[in-house]
């Protein structure tokens, strides 16, 4: 064997490896993306879970309000319908704009369910209504937390995407388009969790 063979057959084993460190670093970072929606998913369906509790609880007070809960319910139910499709294609910018949207309908309703139940002070200084909304406050603040981390983890994915040498090979390992960010259209407006006040 002469010595340009080995050369070169020390050059091509160097960009298998390579290649391979690409591959597994893409897997990794997409890994850890899909990770991070899933604690998004595990917060937004307590959130849900929450809803009902909050609506049944109202109920007995704002019989007068029906349109407002129904509008709630109807919304909770879109945002469920929304996060089922994220979930399947985290990342996928379709449906991350699909939950997007649902989640803006959402908190639009609980918003006006929130106005509403200002003027029953009986629902307010309810037990149980305070104890839903200081839960909800809570998963409000998980949700923001856990949506801050699936953004950082697809901006690492994407930028180790993005960068050379790696973009040469992307695509040719499953990885060819960057992954979506959550972002909700009403982005500083909920840089805060929701006032609910009893």
């Amino acid at each position: 064997m002469s010595m340009t063979s080995i050369v070169l057959l020390v050059i091509a084993v160097a960009l298998i490896f390579y290649g391979v460190s690409i591959y597994n670093s893409l897997v990794a970072l997409r890994n850890r993306y899909q990770n991070a929606f899933a604690q998004i998913e595990v917060q937004l369906k307590r959130r849900y879970d929450l809803i009902p509790n909050l609506v049944e609880t109202a109920k007995a007070y704002m019989s007068h309000e029906r349109d407002t809960l129904e509008a709630v319910v109807q919304a909770r139910q879109g945002a469920m319908a929304g996060l089922a499709s994220a979930a399947e294609k985290p990342g996928d910018p379709k449906a991350m704009a699909e939950l997007a949207g649902a989640e803006g309908a959402l908190g639009s309703a609980m918003g006006r369910l929130n106005v509403v139940m200002e003027a029953y002070p009986d629902l307010k200084a309810s037990a149980n209504m305070q104890q839903l909304s200081e839960t909800l406050t809570s998963t409000e603040n998980r949700v923001a937390f856990a949506r801050q981390a699936f953004n950082d983890a697809v901006m690492q994915y994407n930028t180790y995407r993005q960068r050379f040498p790696t973009v040469l090979l992307a695509g040719t390992f499953g990885h060819g388009e960057d992954a979506a960010m959550l972002e909700f259209e009403d982005s500083e407006a909920i840089q805060e969790a929701p006032k609910v006040s009893f």
